[in-house]
C-alpha cells in the first residue's frame, strides 16, 4: 500500500451557478493568484510566438504554459535552473503550468517508443535519443521552476479510438501516476501551503496536477477519475480530447471526469481554446484551459469577434476604417483599422501577426472575464446562449 502525505488544495470556489456545474474560484501559486475560469495562452518554448510578456500582461493573462519535452530539448532544463528558472529566463512574473511532454508521446509518434519504464525519445532536432519516465519528468519540471507540474501521461487519438488501446493506455497512465506522485513527494518532502486570515492562500512549493485519460468512453473516464482522486494532487488534467471526436463525444466524456472528481481542486482542460467550446467544459465543471489555436490562427489571419469569425484577408476588409471588434479593448483594437491590419497581412509584414495573436488572446481572457461575471450573477447558462447566438 502506497503512503503518501496529505495534499492541502489552494484553491477556492468562490461561487457556484445553481443551474449548472459552473463555479468561479482562484487558484493561488507562488507567483499569485489565478482567477477561473481562465484561459492560459501557450509559451510552448518559453515564448507566447510573436508576443512578449508586456503584451501578455496588456491582455490580462494570468498564467501561461510552456511544455516540458521542448524545453527540456532547447535550450535545457540544466541551462533554466543555472539561469534561475523559466521566470527569469522569459521576464515573466505570473504564473506558469508547464505539460508533461506526455502530448509529445500522441503527436511525435515516430520519433518515441513506450515501454513500463517511460517513453524513448528520438529528439525531432539532432536525432539524438532521450528516456523520459515519470520520475524524471517531475526532475524537470523542478529545473524548470514552474508553478504547477504534470504527471506524464499516454495519450491516444479520440478520432474512432480502439477500446482496447484507450485501456491498455488508461492502465499505464495510472501506474506512472502512482510514480509520479512519490517522486512529486520526494522532491517537495514538504507541505508550503497555508491558509491566510482573509482565506486566501500562501503557496511555496509548485503544485501537482495529475492527467486524466480513457478517450471518449465515459466508463474509462470515470475510471480514470477516480483513480486520480485517490492519489494526492492539487489539481486535475483531463488530456486526450479535442483531438477529432464530436462536442457530444466531448462533452459527455468531460461531464464523465468532473463528477467523479473532489468539488474543492481545479479541473484543467488541455487543449482547448474555441470559445463555444469553452462555454461548454465549464458548464460541465471546468475552471482551467490552454490552446495554441488563438495565436497560430492569427497567423493565418482569422480574428476572432463577438460578431463571429472574420479572415482579414478578404477583400471587403480593405477599405473597413472599424477596430476589429468594437467591444474589445485590446491594443490593436485601440488603434488600428480593419484596412490597416489588412494591408499589413496582405503585405507579409510580420507585425500583423503580434496585433492579430494580441486582439485573440484578449478576445479569450475578455471572454473568460464575462464568463467568470456571469456565473457571480447566476447568469451562465443566459450569457452562454447569448454569447453562441452572436458568434454562429
Amino acid at each position: 500500500m502506497l503512503k503518501y502525505i496529505r495534499m492541502i488544495s489552494p484553491f477556492r470556489i468562490l461561487k457556484k451557478d445553481a443551474s449548472c456545474k459552473a463555479r468561479t474560484g482562484i487558484l493561488y501559486t507562488r507567483h499569485g493568484a489565478v482567477h477561473t475560469p481562465v484561459f492560459m495562452p501557450v509559451a510552448t518554448q518559453g515564448s507566447v510566438k510573436a508576443l512578449t510578456s508586456d503584451d501578455l500582461h496588456e491582455v490580462h493573462a494570468q498564467c501561461l504554459l510552456s511544455n516540458t519535452y521542448h524545453l527540456y530539448l532547447r535550450p535545457t532544463t540544466q541551462l533554466l535552473k543555472q539561469l534561475g528558472g523559466l521566470h527569469k529566463f522569459m521576464k515573466w512574473d505570473g504564473s506558469i503550468l508547464t505539460d508533461s511532454g506526455g502530448f509529445q508521446v500522441y503527436s511525435l509518434a515516430q520519433f518515441r517508443k513506450i515501454s513500463e519504464e517511460g517513453v524513448l525519445f528520438r529528439s525531432h532536432h539532432d536525432g539524438s535519443k532521450h528516456l523520459f519516465t515519470p520520475e524524471n519528468v517531475i526532475e524537470f519540471e523542478n529545473e524548470i521552476g514552474s508553478d504547477i507540474w504534470t504527471m506524464l501521461d499516454v495519450c491516444i487519438h479520440a478520432k474512432d479510438p480502439d477500446k482496447h488501446q484507450a485501456r491498455q493506455a488508461l492502465e499505464q497512465t495510472k501506474r506512472w501516476a502512482q510514480r509520479a506522485a512519490q517522486q512529486y513527494q520526494k522532491t517537495v518532502p514538504a507541505q508550503k501551503i497555508t491558509l491566510n486570515e482573509d482565506a486566501s492562500f500562501t503557496v511555496g512549493n509548485s503544485l501537482l496536477f495529475g492527467i486524466i485519460q480513457g478517450s471518449v468512453f465515459t466508463d474509462l473516464r470515470k475510471e480514470a477519475a477516480l483513480a486520480m482522486a485517490s492519489l494526492p494532487t492539487h489539481g486535475y488534467c483531463i488530456g486526450g480530447l479535442s483531438l477529432g471526436e464530436t462536442q457530444q463525444q466531448m462533452n459527455e466524456a468531460v461531464l464523465a471526469v468532473t463528477q467523479n472528481l473532489p468539488e474543492e481542486k481545479p479541473r484543467y482542460f488541455m487543449g482547448l481554446g474555441t470559445p463555444v467550446e469553452i462555454l461548454n467544459c465549464v458548464e460541465r465543471g471546468v475552471d482551467m484551459f490552454d490552446c495554441v489555436w488563438p495565436t497560430r490562427v492569427a497567423r493565418n489571419g482569422l480574428v476572432m469577434t463577438g460578431q463571429g469569425r472574420l479572415n482579414i484577408k478578404n477583400a471587403c476588409f480593405r477599405l473597413d476604417e472599424r477596430p476589429l471588434d468594437e467591444d474589445c479593448d485590446c491594443f490593436a483594437c485601440r488603434n488600428y483599422s480593419r484596412a490597416y491590419l489588412s494591408h499589413l497581412f496582405r503585405s507579409g509584414e510580420l507585425t500583423s501577426h503580434r496585433l492579430l495573436s494580441i486582439h485573440n488572446i484578449r478576445f479569450l481572457t475578455r471572454t473568460m472575464e464575462n464568463i467568470r461575471r456571469a456565473i457571480e450573477n447566476g447568469t451562465f447558462l443566459q450569457f452562454k446562449e447569448n454569447f453562441i447566438s452572436k458568434y454562429q
